[in-house]
């Protein structure tokens, strides 16, 4: 208490007499590093990449990369003729496919990207019909194309990757 009384005495005396003091900022932890393998995604790899950048350029506390030599992903991402789905084993594990199906019916293949790493980031299906709401999935119209979660997805991520892993089970998640 006394250490603390003397510090505060100093920085007042510093304060008046123009000098400035400058402390440390609160140390922030690292963001948690998911690994994704798009080597199966085909002519979707770019798209796979794009949906990535989404997601970190929208949250801070966990970032999406290519998987490197020599590491196992996290994440796997495939391309067929069905429907997008996710298959999340845990928070920030699984794989998902990049439906061709529904790109051929017209839906933004980045928001299809976008969506389906949301799922593996914790995120649900939310059937709102607003192309606002990148979790809307195809509810929203198909001449929908942004890509970038909304505040409430973005902080929902972060607050998942935030200190101690949270439980999130193991889901299915289908875009239809």
């Amino acid at each position: 208490m006394l250490i603390r009384k003397i510090a505060a005495a100093v920085f007042a005396v510093l304060a008046l007499g123009g000098v400035q003091a400058v402390t440390a900022a609160p140390a922030t932890a690292a963001p948690r590093v998911l690994y994704y393998d798009a080597s199966q995604a085909q002519e979707f790899k770019a798209v796979v990449d794009q949906g990535a950048q989404i997601w970190n350029n929208s949250v801070t506390n966990v970032r999406l990369l290519p998987v490197t030599a020599g590491r196992t992903p996290n994440i796997r991402i495939y391309a067929d003729n069905g429907w997008p789905r996710t298959y999340s084993s845990s928070l920030g594990n699984g794989y998902w496919y990049m439906g061709r199906q529904a790109v051929n019916q017209g839906y933004n293949p980045p928001r299809i990207s976008a969506h389906e790493f949301g799922h593996i980031l914790g995120l649900p299906d939310r059937r709102t019909g607003l192309c606002a709401d990148l979790m809307s999935g195809s509810s929203a119209p198909v001449s929908c194309t942004n890509a970038n979660p909304n505040a409430t997805e973005a902080r929902t991520v972060n607050n998942n990757f935030a200190g101690a892993a949270v439980a999130v089970p193991s889901q299915v998640f289908a875009w239809r």
